[in-house]
């Protein structure tokens, strides 16, 4: 494989993170997916999947880090509102705990909390 003229690390567009899901799929079912050989990154651009984390300590691209702080802030608004709605699959609890969570992360991508 050619080395990747982009020395910084990046987040996927998506924030998805196939090799955690990869993980619990092997571990729960027996399957194992195949990973991307690349991914599109929040800023844009196609690189390894290896040049990506989902840590935001790790994460060196600052496009990436902000696009990463937003999807994160833009998800706990829409679990804080969608959450605690008649027929949702999560209690009213554990929507605001998972909103909280998504906060705290958009506030590492950002650099203003610790991990």
């Amino acid at each position: 494989m050619a080395t990747h003229p982009d020395p910084h690390i990046h987040v996927e567009a998506g924030l998805s993170a196939s090799g955690r899901t990869r993980d619990m799929l092997a571990a729960t079912f027996g399957l194992v997916a195949e990973l991307p050989a690349e991914v599109t990154t929040g800023c844009g651009s196609r690189v390894p999947l290896a040049m990506t984390s989902h840590l935001p300590e790790r994460v060196t691209c600052l496009p990436c880090r902000d696009h990463a702080s937003d999807r994160h802030r833009r998800f706990a608004d829409q679990v804080a509102f969608l959450g605690p709605m008649p027929g949702s699959p999560l209690a009213g609890t554990d929507a605001a705990r998972a909103a909280a969570e998504h906060r705290a992360m958009a506030r590492r991508f950002a650099g203003e909390d610790g991990p």
